[in-house]
């Protein structure tokens, strides 16, 4: 992954991507990963999880903003946010600019992923571990979405599954039994969105999340933004939500609830978010193929 002063992702076998590394800030084996932390002039920091790319200081703010504002402001009324994985702090800190946020859950199996993006990536964050609202808890998301004794039904109105791609400790939670958990903390009309790859080099992705996610919700789609970190095209993001009405909320009441939550942001619009679900042909053929 490292040689020669470049860091070479290792995602794919027959294509890719690498950074110079300009200055080496962290590495480490942790307990479940390999983490680094490195500077890069083209995008700052950046830190990367068993030779995969996560987030840079560059464009993070594309990533988090509509894997945030996409779901709390289709729903209109959260009150409670669960953030699977977002070790480094930036999925939490656009979820609490929303003052109308109550209660955030955020879940990371790597205490040591948040402790150095704390260290070394403070803008992810900018301070959001010491809002009142946050409730971190250090474990497995699989085992805490499914741990009905901890967990009560219908504890939150939005999931947001900020997770690493399906290897290593990010693979269980593309699974049923992580699905299924999410459906029953879910309220009436909860949704839950997650990060699902680059469409065009893993539409694989977005097959198996059709499939599997279909069965605990009632509306299934997908969206996108593009993420200059995340090489090959479209990210795409997963949408389930149990009130099939909420993917359709007009431009005109998203705008409202925009400039009524008085956040700001440098991607997201409202007419943005509606953009984002319409998807290449290739990617509705993908899904129609499951439903199928």
């Amino acid at each position: 992954m490292l040689k020669d002063n470049l860091y070479s992702e290792t995602l794919y076998e027959t294509y890719g991507q690498h950074f110079t590394v300009d200055k080496m800030l962290f590495e480490q084996k942790t307990d479940h990963q390999h983490l680094v932390i490195f500077e890069n002039k083209e995008f700052g920091r950046m830190m990367a999880l068993d030779g995969v790319i996560q987030t840079t200081e560059r464009d993070e703010f594309i990533y988090h903003e509509m894997l945030t504002h996409v779901p709390v402001l289709a729903h209109g009324n959260a009150k409670r946010v669960l953030i699977i994985g977002g070790g480094d702090g930036g999925m939490l800190r656009e979820v609490l600019k929303h003052e109308t946020i109550e209660h955030v859950t955020m879940v990371e199996i790597d205490s040591a992923v948040v402790d150095m993006c704390r260290e070394f990536l403070p803008n992810h964050s900018a301070g959001a571990y010491d809002d009142p609202r946050v409730n971190l808890v250090i474990c497995d998301g699989i085992e805490f979405v499914n741990d009905s004794e901890k967990t009560p039904d219908g504890s939150f109105d939005v999931i947001i599954s900020d997770c690493t791609d399906p290897i290593g400790p990010g693979e269980v939670l593309f699974t049923s039994d992580f699905y299924a958990g999410c459906k029953r903390l879910l309220t009436e009309n909860g949704m839950f969105v997650a990060q699902n790859g680059v469409c065009f080099m893993q539409l694989h992705e977005v097959e198996t999340t059709a499939r599997r996610l279909g069965h605990y919700m009632n509306d299934i789609w997908f969206y996108s933004a593009a993420v200059p970190t995340y090489a090959g095209g479209i990210m795409t993001f997963a949408w389930g939500a149990n009130n099939p009405e909420s993917r359709h909320v007009s431009l005109e009441e998203l705008t409202a609830r925009f400039n009524a939550a008085g956040i700001e942001t440098r991607y997201y619009t409202p007419a943005v978010h509606q953009a984002a679900f319409a998807l290449p042909r290739y990617v509705e053929q993908a899904v129609q193929t499951v439903n199928d």
